[in-house]
């Protein structure tokens, strides 16, 4: 438990750059579930061993009927123990190799997305590390949000809380591209792409560059 719990937390979707398009020509960031239905067009970034157990065996605590791989998940920080395994690019289990440069950052008001989901009635949960373990603990009130260990979010070593560090967010069947308020690229190269896409499609949504975000 968090001895602190940031007053507008943030939270971090990670994504390949080349999923944008479709990405904004739904209006929303889809659950795996909807991935597998729907196919659209891009790289997959994720390990798929881990995404068929979010997808067939791991569900909620708080919510039985609702399996992990229904929902659209987040981390609370960005620079996250993934983007590390595809940076790092020599993990058995992950089949892309294109290295983080290309992976851009979806950043969304936490607080703003709660009032979004209620209104909406919109299930969504909170986990106290990975989402796609065995053994995460998850919670469902805004109150819980002390349960997310505030302190590793903020690590830049993160060797001893790495499973902390891997808590989530995660959001029913599809999250609204309106709720993201920034775009974190690695590089100018990636700032120019991302806009030119945004604008193709009469999207506003801000774009920097954020080096710091990135291995």
């Amino acid at each position: 438990m968090s001895e602190y719990v940031p007053a507008e937390p943030k939270i971090y979707h990670i994504v390949h750059v080349d999923k944008l398009s479709s990405i904004l020509a739904s209006g929303s960031l889809l659950c795996d579930a909807e991935i597998v239905r729907q196919s659209p067009k891009g790289t997959t970034i994720g390990m798929s061993h881990i995404k068929m157990r979010r997808l067939n065996e791991l569900t909620f605590r708080s919510f039985p009927d609702l399996h992990v791989g229904d929902c659209v998940p987040f981390y609370f920080c960005p620079r996250s123990i993934m983007l590390y395994l595809i940076c790092q690019g020599n993990h058995p289990d992950l089949g892309y190799a294109g290295g983080q440069e290309p992976v851009i950052h979806l950043e969304a008001d936490l607080r703003k997305v709660y009032v979004w989901a209620r209104q909406n009635s919109r299930r969504w949960a909170i986990t106290d590390s990975n989402a796609g373990s065995y053994y995460f603990d998850d919670f469902s009130e805004w109150s819980n949000l002390d349960q997310v260990c505030w302190e590793a979010m903020d690590a830049a070593d993160w060797r001893q809380c790495k499973e902390q560090k891997q808590a989530e967010f995660l959001l029913e069947k599809e999250f609204p591209w309106h709720l993201v308020d920034r775009v974190g690229v690695y590089s100018q190269a990636y700032d120019t792409q991302v806009k030119e896409i945004l604008a193709s499609f009469g999207v506003a949504t801000e774009v920097e560059i954020k080096r710091d975000w990135y291995y």
